[in-house]
């Protein structure tokens, strides 16, 4: 009669899972149910990392010593952090379990079991009760009407056969037995069953009840078919009593199917029967001697997943005295920012908290795995959640970039009006002794050199990456050739000065002046090939700088760049060393030694720039390029043209014609 209790275990564990009750203990009375119901609960348990911590398979045998050595502690050695035991009895064995627990005072845990448990009705003197708290799975069943009026009016004078009810009245009641007819007499007044307290009897209809009361319908109804069957296959006119033997009930018992007085349709011989649904009740014993049952909520298996289980916890009385439930956990649970980490030999329940990896994170409590930020994102402090990365470049609004591009269009404007000044004074001596076409190249080539260090500043794309490196290479090789023409023609006009020589030919022919193009068309081709095989394009870099997508120029082909920066350093090598050559000739305005001097500024520029471009990144790595592209070009304009600036504007009674002279001659006489 009784409904499957195959989702005992199933409701027990959802239960566990709802309270985050992951360290759990399991005490079963022997017997084939407890051993099914131990090996169901496991499965139910590993499935949903739920963790057994012990299992007591408590015999008969062990549970009456038990019972008379009150010494004896039936959980000592096991771990205090064990809050929650559940408790499972066989009706069909003895479950006195409950006597055990109370004898060593087990208080402080939860206690959860099914209802074959029972509490100890027999009363104590204590005010804690370690039972108080226990939460209890009981089938579930409608309300059968009139049994509680029958309970309240039940006497034995209603029932004089009843031969319980009278040892129950005298015992509870106080009352005498009459020496005549062994009646009972002066019982207590008003004597009633469900005036009784709690501990000596539960008015509340239990589950065994309840299915020996459908138990005794199936049979009323089974006999009723019986007598039918009888009367139909009975001969007409014969009216002979016919008897029955107890066994010829049973092919009647096995087809009967039948609505219970509470609705409830009973098919006595369906071999497959629904899953039983739970009543979850709590057990209130504070003070002791109180024992209610409390309903606090219900398990239904037939319902969706997820909605199985509803619970009031407001109604429930814990073990502890606590108003919210007690954690029963192996470890702590690891906060966001952590990972589980087992330790070794232990349940899965039992952990160590580790800290996420650099740049992992763990956005909630309890994770095995910690997850990596994207590449466009980086793992806050705490390592619990990702954090967008800033993409960061050398721009104009930073304090770097203002301070680069305002020395760019500050040198640029100087150099500008040192072209203009040279323009106005280009007939004075110092002008046209050092070739003035090829100052007005220089000034010029000057300027787009501030200029170019303008597309390194800014957010890159396809255009600009391009045009940084053309750029900068193509307008610096006409710089540099430009200067190391210049030297070329002083060391011509001051070595070659016989007539007729073929060098002083080429000086008169402007020869040296073919040097900037031959060099810039060189340089030129070396670009075009660079472009045309693997040209420079954007790159994002998220792994250098901690927190920021760096968006830089990716200088594509590192062997073009090179051949790039070898032909101007070569340049640049070659111009130093020819105008180091020269930088004693004689002359009033001879500028060998500025030339020298701004060609050693220029290459120590570019040597130290290597190094320190090669060891930093992002944003620091491109403002020292465009410091190194500053630098060095202000070092050719200030070494070669403020001397020059200085006589003209400062000493003018120098750069004219009467001056000059008085110069060149006292220049010659000096040495003598």
């Amino acid at each position: 009669m009784a409904p499957k209790d195959t989702s005992l275990a199933r409701g027990m564990v959802s239960l566990m899972l709802h309270f985050s009750w992951t360290w759990v203990g399991l005490v079963i009375t022997e017997g084939p149910k407890g051993l099914q119901f131990l090996s169901e609960v496991r499965a139910e348990m590993a499935g949903n990392g739920v963790c057994v911590a012990f299992v007591k398979i408590i015999s008969n045998d062990a549970i009456t010593y038990v019972l008379h050595s009150p010494q004896l502690d039936f959980l000592a050695g096991e771990s205090p952090a064990v809050s929650v035991v559940i408790i499972y009895c066989d009706s069909e064995s003895l479950n006195d379990i409950n006597h055990k627990i109370e004898l060593h005072a087990l208080s402080w845990r939860v206690w959860v079991t099914n209802s074959q448990w029972h509490a100890d009705f027999t009363g104590k003197n204590f005010i804690l009760d370690s039972l108080h708290g226990t939460l209890i799975f009981a089938n579930h069943h409608e309300e059968i009407s009139g049994f509680t009026r029958f309970i309240q009016t039940v006497n034995p004078s209603k029932y004089p056969e009843d031969t319980f009810l009278h040892q129950y009245w005298y015992w509870n009641f106080n009352c005498l037995i009459s020496d005549s007819d062994c009646a009972l007499k002066d019982c207590a007044p008003n004597a009633s069953l469900a005036r009784l307290p709690a501990g000596r009897f539960d008015t509340a209809l239990s589950d065994a009840s309840y299915n020996i009361y459908n138990a005794v319908y199936a049979v009323a109804h089974a006999l009723h078919a019986m007598l039918l069957h009888q009367v139909q296959m009975q001969p007409i006119g014969n009216a002979e009593r016919r008897t029955f033997h107890p066994w010829q009930l049973h092919r009647f018992l096995k087809s009967i199917q039948f609505n219970s007085p509470v609705g409830e349709q009973v098919d006595v011989g369906k071999n497959i029967k629904l899953d039983a649904e739970y009543d979850i009740l709590n057990f209130w014993n504070f003070p002791e001697g109180l024992r209610l049952k409390v309903k606090v909520g219900e398990f239904s298996p037939r319902v969706p997943q997820g909605r199985q289980l509803s619970l009031s916890e407001e109604l429930i009385q814990w073990a502890t005295g606590n108003a919210e439930s007690p954690p029963s956990v192996c470890s702590e649970s690891c906060l966001p920012g952590f990972r589980k980490s087992p330790q070794e030999g232990k349940a899965v329940c039992c952990f160590d908290c580790t800290p996420c990896s650099e740049n992992e994170i763990a956005n909630d409590t309890d994770m095995e795995q910690c997850v990596k930020c994207l590449d466009h994102q980086y793992a806050s402090s705490q390592r619990d959640h990702c954090i967008q990365k800033t993409v960061t470049f050398l721009a104009y609004e930073d304090p770097l970039g203002k301070a680069l591009a305002g020395l760019a269009v500050s040198f640029t404007i100087l150099t500008a009006a040192v072209l203009g000044l040279f323009v106005k004074h280009q007939d004075t001596p110092i002008v046209k002794a050092n070739n003035r076409t090829l100052s007005y190249t220089l000034l010029i080539s000057l300027t787009f050199c501030f200029l170019c260090s303008l597309l390194f500043i800014g957010r890159p794309n396809t255009a600009t990456c391009i045009l940084r490196q053309t750029t900068f290479g193509v307008v610096f090789t006409v710089a540099v050739s430009t200067v190391l023409a210049k030297t070329i023609t002083v060391v011509l006009a001051f070595k070659v000065t016989a007539p007729g020589r073929r060098m002083r030919q080429w000086l008169i022919t402007g020869a040296p002046n073919y040097i900037i193009p031959i060099c810039f068309t060189i340089q030129l081709i070396l670009c075009v090939v660079w472009m045309g095989t693997n040209p420079p394009f954007i790159e994002t870099d998220a792994h250098s700088e901690h927190g920021h997508i760096i968006i830089m120029c990716n200088k594509g082909s590192l062997t073009a760049f090179y051949c790039v920066l070898g032909y101007l350093g070569s340049l640049a090598l070659l111009s130093f060393t020819v105008a180091f050559l020269a930088r004693n000739l004689p002359d009033t305005f001879n500028e060998a030694k500025f030339l020298t001097f701004s060609m050693l500024v220029f290459c120590s520029v570019w040597v130290t720039f290597l190094p320190v471009y090669h060891s930093t990144k992002g944003k620091v790595a491109v403002a020292m390029e465009v410091f190194s592209i500053l630098a060095s070009s202000a070092g050719l304009f200030s070494c070669i043209f403020f001397p020059k600036c200085y006589i003209i504007l400062l000493k003018s009674e120098i750069n004219s014609l009467t001056g000059f002279r008085d110069k060149t001659h006292s220049g010659r006489k000096k040495p003598s």
